[in-house]
């Protein structure tokens, strides 16, 4: 196997457009320890995939400082090795001297780069799906099959709602893409394979595309470049099985957040593959300390909490302190955030640095959570 790995950190930051305002989507934090950006990168690299690019738009120190050197991932090498690939990286590489807004003109915003690649293969993976994916087996198949591309999909059921929101494909009995619908606004099928922004791709196709794409002036990954060489190429599905979740909203980023407190199965997939286990940068923090008025039951608490109080269906990230006399309900606090003595929260999502002064009580809701931006204080 011979592939470079290449992540979108900026695709989607307007889904969630409350958590990126002083982030990048690659960056939110996830699951009491995890950033976004940690499934894609620790899914290509327990796949053997050790030269991956990190493509960025603006507003990405928070993932520069997460990122580092890229020890925590065995990415610290001589050869290879993972890197920031930032708008403007070349007086060339823009050929519009603008920020690019869809994923196929990031790639020709980097296409110097991919040129520069060893590989004969390259991964492409957006941060907006959660999923613990083989992509060795996937590249694998695209081997195989000989196709130049191939696209990770899963088969869920199509409501009116969500076939908007997905690019529904389809294939023939033998996987060959036959169709896609981009964004449909009806589907009349009940189920259907939906793509998961996970593509594997031929570095030489890829390359003779971008360089199509801009001789003719496309913007669309999908629509410019993958439907207009569906029955000119052959282009394949790779059908994943398990555990998938895609944030399009901040009501699915606070779901999916509290699907791992409710369902152990949701756990067990993303995070008990010995074989493939999801890293993340590695904080030597103390254990969290639980006070004799503390009582916490169904909850992530991370490293380096205080708990005083009472917390309930919630997550905790590092350094957090609930007070004493505080009650914290189906709540996300993020990273050294301060609740103060006789709080109430439900249906909170607090930012980093957040800091609740005594007696405060908020409330959201399960379909709308409300949200508190970083460093505020209330």
């Amino acid at each position: 196997m011979n592939a470079a790995g290449i992540i979108f950190s900026n695709i989607h930051d307007k889904n969630i457009a409350d958590l990126t305002k002083k982030r990048t989507m690659a960056s939110v934090p996830f699951g009491c320890r995890y950033r976004l950006v940690d499934f894609p990168l620790s899914n290509m690299v327990n796949s053997g995939i050790t030269d991956i690019s990190i493509i960025t738009h603006y507003n990405y120190l928070s993932l520069m400082e997460h990122i580092g050197s890229g020890k925590d991932w065995d990415l610290a090498r001589r050869s290879g090795g993972v890197r920031i690939l930032a708008p403007y990286i070349t007086a060339y590489a823009n050929y519009k001297n603008e920020l690019y807004n869809t994923r196929l003109e990031a790639l020709m915003s980097v296409q110097h780069s991919i040129s520069k690649m060893q590989a004969d293969y390259v991964v492409l993976s957006d941060c907006d799906g959660i999923c613990n994916i083989d992509l060795k087996d996937m590249i694998r198949a695209h081997e195989e099959s000989g196709a130049v591309l191939t696209m990770a999909v899963k088969r869920i059921p199509i409501t009116p709602t969500n076939a908007e929101k997905n690019i529904i494909v389809s294939s023939d009995e033998n996987g060959e893409i036959t169709d896609l619908a981009v964004h449909p606004t009806f589907y009349d099928k009940a189920v259907a394979d939906v793509n998961i922004n996970v593509w594997v791709i031929s570095r030489s196709f890829l390359l003779g595309a971008l360089v199509n794409a801009q001789a003719h002036g496309y913007t669309s990954f999908s629509q410019d470049i993958i439907r207009r060489s569906i029955g000119r190429e052959k282009m394949r599905i790779y059908r994943f099985e398990g555990y998938y979740a895609n944030i399009d909203s901040i009501t699915d980023y606070y779901n999916y957040s509290m699907e791992l407190i409710r369902n152990s199965t949701v756990r067990h997939d993303l995070f008990d593959n010995a074989k493939r286990p999801i890293l993340t940068k590695v904080r030597n923090s103390a254990p969290a300390q639980y006070t004799g008025s503390a009582k916490v039951s169904n909850s992530l608490v991370a490293d380096g909490c205080i708990i005083e109080g009472t917390v309930e269906n919630s997550i905790l990230f590092r350094g957090v302190k609930v007070g004493k006399g505080s009650v914290v309900r189906n709540s996300i606090l993020f990273m050294d955030t301060y609740v103060g003595e006789n709080v109430s929260l439900n249906c909170v999502i607090a930012d980093k640095y957040v800091l609740f002064h005594d007696d405060v009580t908020l409330s959201g809701h399960p379909e709308l959570p409300f949200c508190v931006e970083k460093g505020r204080s209330l």
